[in-house]
């Protein structure tokens, strides 16, 4: 299957410090852990975790670290490169999200999408994705995004709200939550942070 380049891909050179800056900050202990620690509180203990779009690492290890079962999926090589710096441990799929077998990679308990990889995806495959990511939860599983509803870095695309919750609706996901942040504050028009799950049949 041949895949539309990412916005992130179609950036180029223009994202190439997001690896670094963010490996600086986790060498400099600065708390990075606010999504991870969210994600942790909707699994519970040795949860199946897939993080899709891991980058370098920080919230894949993170998981690990709380003794989740994480896989993580990274296209870009030289962010799996600086994951593998910051994070020798943690292992790191080179795949996209469409490229991702639920009959190889089996079914998770939780999948992350953070870091605003749904504002990066292909250009028209918002709702492919989220089907897939569908394909790959198990029965009681969900789904935590978070992305800037604007375009505010090279090469994102602005996601209104509630075009969101219609390719999620039509991907046979339904929202549980929204949240304006990872600590749960009230929602608003800057960032989103959603809960999903698989909709319920009639």
């Amino acid at each position: 299957m041949t895949l539309p380049p990412t916005r992130w891909e179609l950036a180029g050179e223009d994202n190439r410090g997001y690896g670094r800056h963010f490996a600086d900050v986790v060498a400099r202990g600065v708390d990075v852990d606010g999504e991870a620690r969210l994600a942790d509180a909707l699994v519970p203990r040795g949860a199946r975790v897939l993080d899709v779009g891991s980058g370098m690492g920080r919230v894949a290890a993170a998981l690990q670290a709380r003794g989740h079962d994480v896989v993580a999926t990274e296209p870009d090589a030289a962010l799996r490169e600086q994951s593998r710096a910051t994070y020798p441990d943690l292992e790191v799929l080179p795949h996209e999200a469409l490229a991702l077998d639920p009959h190889e990679v089996g079914a998770f308990d939780l999948v992350v999408l953070v870091g605003n990889v749904m504002i990066y995806l292909g250009e028209g495959t918002e709702r492919q994705v989220l089907g897939r990511v569908r394909e790959l939860l198990a029965p009681s599983g969900r789904v935590l995004v978070g992305f800037h509803l604007t375009a505010v870095m090279s090469g994102s695309r602005t996601y209104p709200a509630e075009e969101f919750v219609q390719n999620a609706t039509s991907a046979g996901l339904r929202v549980v939550h929204r949240f304006g942040s990872y600590e749960l504050h009230e929602p608003d028009e800057a960032y989103a942070v959603w809960v999903l799950e698989r909709a319920r049949r009639d």
